[in-house]
């Protein structure tokens, strides 16, 4: 799976970075000049992309010498060195800005992602992700959720329903909705669940009056009003809390005996981390 999804990513990055050709290195270092380098973390946070990293430089040349020091989900110092690299300078440099692009981004995931599940460690809650991910890079962006210990929720359009607002609005009602999406299900012959959101009590009560419904999602209920939804589905679905719950409130809804909570913010809106390539010799 990493193979194709970093032979795509390079694809597009040879367009838009490289194009005509890296033309600084062309003309400053000789084809057959080679050197050693270290990925060298100047935050601390959780490692993410150390796998990625090794796997985009091995594709672009298969000569490279990459020595790993960290594993993708391990906990990194500020001045900790996760990866050592010798090979081809040209190659290296023309490759250096894609290669830490994504691991900065994918490391500041799985911290931010680390936050909010250390948050709520004293919960049975899970955190998730969403698909508010940046154009290209959900994959990357949702394997970075895992090493900082969150759970993916669907991946993408396809392999779950999700019955949302604008599907109630459009589908007329609830009940209308869960029907049609259970008879597309069975005239697909893939037995795909079915999450539907809600705004209010009076959706609730329409959804725990279908059948045929997996999970719940409370889009933006208060703490209180959580609380009190959960105990009145009391088991019968499981239950997902979203609607900008922030680092500050999302251990007052995990203790509401929610089992998931939804944060775009672990991939909308991350701080990477600051990370260098650094020639050493």
């Amino acid at each position: 799976m990493i193979k194709e999804h970093v032979a795509r990513l390079l694809d597009v990055a040879e367009m838009e970075d490289v194009g005509s050709g890296d033309h600084t290195s062309l003309a400053c270092i000789n084809e057959s000049n080679t050197c050693k380098a270290t990925l060298l973390y100047k935050e601390s946070g959780i490692a993410s992309g150390i796998a990625v990293a090794q796997e985009i430089l091995y594709q672009v040349d298969t000569s490279f010498k990459i020595e790993k020091l960290v594993d993708d989900g391990s906990p990194i110092k500020s001045g900790q060195v996760a990866m050592k690299i010798e090979g081809k300078t040209q190659k290296l440099l023309t490759t250096e800005r894609t290669l830490l692009n994504l691991v900065q981004r994918m490391s500041g995931v799985a911290t931010t992602t680390k936050k909010y599940v250390d948050a709520i460690a004293h919960t049975n809650a899970k955190v998730l992700d969403t698909r508010k991910t940046t154009p290209g890079l959900r994959w990357f962006e949702k394997q970075s959720v895992k090493h900082g210990g969150g759970v993916n929720h669907r991946f993408g359009l396809y392999d779950m329903f999700l019955i949302k607002d604008n599907h109630i609005d459009a589908a007329g009602a609830i009940d209308s909705a869960v029907s049609q999406a259970k008879q597309y299900c069975l005239q697909l012959g893939e037995p795909l669940q079915i999450e539907v959101e809600v705004r209010n009590f009076d959706e609730l009560d329409e959804v725990l009056a279908c059948e045929g419904v997996n999970r719940v999602m409370l889009d933006n209920f208060t703490p209180e009003d959580t609380r009190s939804a959960v105990k009145k589905i009391n088991g019968r679905l499981e239950v997902e809390s979203s609607g900008g719950i922030t680092l500050d409130t999302v251990r007052a809804y995990a203790e509401t005996g929610v089992d998931y909570i939804s944060v775009g913010a672990l991939t909308h809106s991350v701080k990477c981390l600051d990370i260098s390539l650094k020639i050493t010799e």
